[in-house]
């Protein structure tokens, strides 16, 4: 069944808790596709994330691809990484350009929660540039 993600990887052992890192990589088409994706591989941890870091992950995914789709035009990959004590989430575009905070819009018009919201929900946010152009924003949880 195709659920729009071109599946890069597959999980080796997903987080056996044996201390080496375990990883996934999907490039997902939309949204709703990473989302699907994630929660398909976080339902074969072992030993499993609890449900409030499934919901986090799952957010988390959800608006970093988001965000890489409205500003870069594509996700060439996300990637998730299982250690003993934490998750991590990594959302490559082709873009250059580094994510920013903006003032949240109350309307709901323009956005301006996601990158505060990763923020708030992640133990730590980084962004790498690649060598050859686009970049990488990654957001590690608590497992």
């Amino acid at each position: 069944m195709d659920h729009g993600v071109k599946e890069t990887g597959r999980p080796s052992g997903a987080g056996r808790g044996n201390g080496n890192p375990d990883a996934y990589s999907v490039q997902p088409r939309q949204a709703a596709d990473a989302r699907h994706a994630v929660a398909a591989f976080l339902s074969g941890l072992q030993p499993p994330a609890s449900s409030e870091t499934a919901q986090n992950v799952l957010l988390v995914v959800s608006e970093l691809v988001t965000n890489a789709l409205r500003y870069a035009g594509e996700v060439t990959a996300l990637r998730l990484t299982v250690e003993d004590d934490a998750l991590r989430v990594a959302v490559e575009d082709p873009s250059p350009v580094r994510p920013r905070e903006r003032s949240p819009d109350l309307t709901g018009r323009t956005g301006g929660f996601g990158l505060s919201m990763v923020q708030s929900l992640a133990r730590t946010v980084t962004v790498r540039p690649h060598p050859h152009g686009g970049k990488a924003v990654i957001a590690t949880l608590a497992r």
